[in-house]
């Protein structure tokens, strides 16, 4: 008997952990991908939590768990044509998911040819996700991906048609699911049944982009650099801080815990950064060409958001990139005369980008 071997989408969460370990239980030798894109929320989950308990990767607890080998593949640059062109559009925000799970099914389907694998497991779930996960959709995918019947869902393949993994003999049917909607019921009823009891609770995908203020923030990056377009860095520190832009030509981003701070003091020899001395306080970068007057201006609101708010004088440090150094001792500005248009994520609206309707296929 020749042992076939499935390669899994592994996203951290409770469904491809499910997915993954049903066609284990069919005698299946499962190993798993988990691709980085630079908009990953499971990269970025040791950020904004107690920095008392180090934070896990879910991906690679999940393959802990499942006693499965996980890959973990850098997508970085490819990705960058989804996030700009995405053929069938975006999401509510800048969510290109259907163009996205299109381009990691091939990018499994590559790594199966290459590692003599036979067919790709996700966890996907008939409607539980409105843009990428309508029947119809899913059937779309299936046949633009160029598979030929070897992508399985399993938690709703009894929904779909058969595949061929299903036709050869290779996975029971029966021995698969019919979940289908947003109620997550089935799922953690099967987890019981294998015994998972800890697993990451859903919090709305595993992509920044599905988040408004998020995909506020990019534009806003793409609309002051004049083109759409970004680098690794860049999307990186969207994620971080409270970003407000007095100005067209530069921003501020100011650390919103130790955590973030930390965090930001990894680009302070890219930007000019700033943070209170007699006070406790967040650590502050400017992005952009601010003059003097503008510097101080930052060194006032950064004063706002650190314990010396009500403070008559503030001191903070000035650090360029070279490294030089200067003091400043300014006023706080007052928090309620922050204009609300300088919050980036509460004024940026996003245009309408629909996503393309598809038809129903089978």
């Amino acid at each position: 008997m020749i042992q076939r071997r499935a390669i899994a989408l592994i996203s951290g969460g409770l469904d491809s952990m499910l997915a993954a370990k049903s066609i284990q239980e069919q005698g299946i030798l499962v190993e798993g991908l988990n691709f980085f894109t630079g908009f990953c929320i499971e990269g970025h989950a040791q950020l904004r939590r107690n920095t008392k308990k180090m934070r896990r990767n879910n991906a690679l607890w999940v393959g802990e768990q499942l006693g499965i080998k996980l890959h973990i593949i850098d997508i970085v640059e490819q990705y960058k044509d989804i996030v700009l062109n995405p053929k069938h559009g975006y999401g509510a925000n800048l969510n290109p998911c259907l163009d996205c799970k299109i381009f990691m099914i091939r990018q499994a389907q590559t790594w199966l040819e290459t590692h003599g694998f036979d067919f790709i497991i996700t966890g996907e779930v008939v409607g539980q996700r409105p843009m990428s996960q309508g029947k119809s959709n899913l059937l779309h995918i299936s046949k633009v991906s160029d598979l030929n019947g070897l992508l399985v869902r399993p938690l709703c393949a009894q929904n779909l048609p058969a595949t061929y993994p299903e036709k050869a003999g290779w996975i029971q049917r029966d021995k698969m699911y019919g979940f289908s909607g947003r109620s997550r019921k089935g799922q953690i009823e099967l987890a019981k049944h294998y015994n998972i009891t800890e697993y990451a609770q859903p919090a709305g995908g595993c992509c920044f982009l599905t988040d408004q203020h998020y995909s506020a923030r990019l534009l806003d990056l793409w609309q002051s650099q004049g083109m759409r377009q970004y680098e690794l860095d860049d999307i990186l520190l969207l994620k971080v801080g409270r970003h407000l832009r007095p100005a067209p030509h530069f921003k501020l981003i100011i650390g919103r815990e130790e955590s973030e701070n930390y965090y930001l003091q990894g680009y302070q020899n890219q930007f000019i950064s700033i943070e209170p001395m007699s006070h406790i306080g967040p650590l502050a970068l400017i992005d952009g060409s601010p003059n003097e007057e503008e510097i101080h201006l930052c060194a006032q609101i950064t004063a706002r958001f650190s314990q010396g708010k009500l403070a008559d004088r503030v001191t903070l440090t000035v650090q360029r990139p070279d490294h030089s150094k200067e003091t400043l001792e300014v006023t706080p500005f007052p928090e309620h005369e922050i204009p609300g248009s300088w919050y980036i994520e509460k004024t940026q609206a996003l245009p309408k980008h629909p996503a393309r309707k598809i038809e129903a296929t089978t």
